[in-house]
């Protein structure tokens, strides 16, 4: 069973790709950054535990949300399900398939047997478009090789996987209007709500508050870890190339404002486009430091990385600031 009609959207981020891919079978056709962007998907979180190796520093918010957003924002019928039977999971998935329409799923891609690095995170999303007896046809991001193929007994294993970020075998189809939605009201009100969530952090480890923690405890990073020269590199990685369009999502955000602009005559959007355009960069500058520590041991690079991040709080407060404020229409 291979549904034809489906799009290959060569995405960076999971969640994105996946989206893009779905409303490509409904016809509609939407940057990757213009989903992100209308789907709130920006944020900031620092987590730490003892029962964690290193400290996680994330750029976006909870997995799904975003689908989520941007179905309820463009009108469209998102249909989500959760079972805890792995027998039920495949016959949800493969009725929708059956009746011609592609399906989203999340996943740990520890079991992904293309993945060339193999971790557990169980917030990955892919599309799936087909199978047979034996194989699952899967879209994923470019940097995963695009259109791939799993076995169903790995795949089945990646669905049912337990542990932090893990759905209970979630898989979800989108319907809807086909056609380009009109997206002025759409945009306005994204920014805003993004904007309203970033400066509002429930704990002091999100969003603008959590950037001036991260700035804190990244002084002790060297000492945190049991093998820095592994840990920290491999934390400046995700920063950069884990499936964040670069910057921690920034440079990804920085493209959504770039885009509407385009399509909303606001002074406070054309504002903050040009004050992420800053800031984006400076978040490499903080995963250049990080990696340099870990590679040299030298603190004096995680004194940087530090005195960066302090700058980004208050950067990044002052450009949701800006954004919270554009009009209502």
């Amino acid at each position: 069973m291979i549904i034809e009609d489906v799009g290959f959207p060569a995405g960076q981020h999971c969640e994105t790709t996946t989206l893009a891919a779905l409303l490509h079978h409904t016809g509609v056709e939407l940057s990757e950054p213009m989903l992100f962007g209308l789907g709130e998907g920006l944020g900031f979180a620092y987590w730490d535990a003892k029962s964690m190796d290193f400290p996680f520093l994330g750029g976006r918010t909870k997995p799904i949300t975003i689908t989520r957003t941007v179905a309820d924002r463009l009108g469209l019928t998102l249909h989500i399900q959760e079972t805890a039977s792995p027998r039920r999971a495949w016959q949800n998935v493969a009725a929708a398939l059956d009746a011609g329409r592609p399906v989203g799923l999340q996943l740990d891609c520890y079991h992904l047997d293309y993945f060339t690095t193999r971790v557990h995170f169980g917030g990955h999303f892919v599309a799936m478009y087909g199978y047979d007896d034996t194989q699952a046809y899967l879209i994923d991001t470019a940097q995963q090789g695009g259109a791939v193929t799993i076995t169903l007994t790995s795949l089945e294993r990646a669905r049912n996987e337990r542990g932090p970020m893990t759905a209970r075998n979630l898989s979800y189809t989108i319907t809807g209007p086909t056609g380009r939605p009109e997206l002025g009201d759409a945009i306005r009100a994204a920014v805003r709500s993004n904007a309203h969530a970033f400066l509002n952090p429930p704990i002091a480890n999100l969003g603008h508050r959590g950037i001036g923690k991260a700035a804190r405890q990244v002084l002790r990073w060297l000492d945190r870890s049991s093998a820095p020269s592994r840990d920290l590199p491999l934390a400046a990685a995700l920063m950069e190339r884990g499936g964040t369009g670069g910057a921690l999502f920034r440079t990804m955000y920085r493209d959504f404002l770039a885009e509407c602009a385009t399509i909303v005559d606001d002074d406070n959007l054309r504002l903050g486009h040009r004050l992420y355009a800053e800031i984006a960069p400076l978040w490499t500058e903080v995963s250049h430091q990080i990696t340099a520590a870990g590679e040299t041991g030298d603190p004096a690079h995680l004194t940087r990385a530090s005195a960066v991040l302090t700058e980004l709080a208050d950067r990044e407060r002052h450009a949701m600031q800006i954004l919270a404020g554009i009009r209502t229409d």
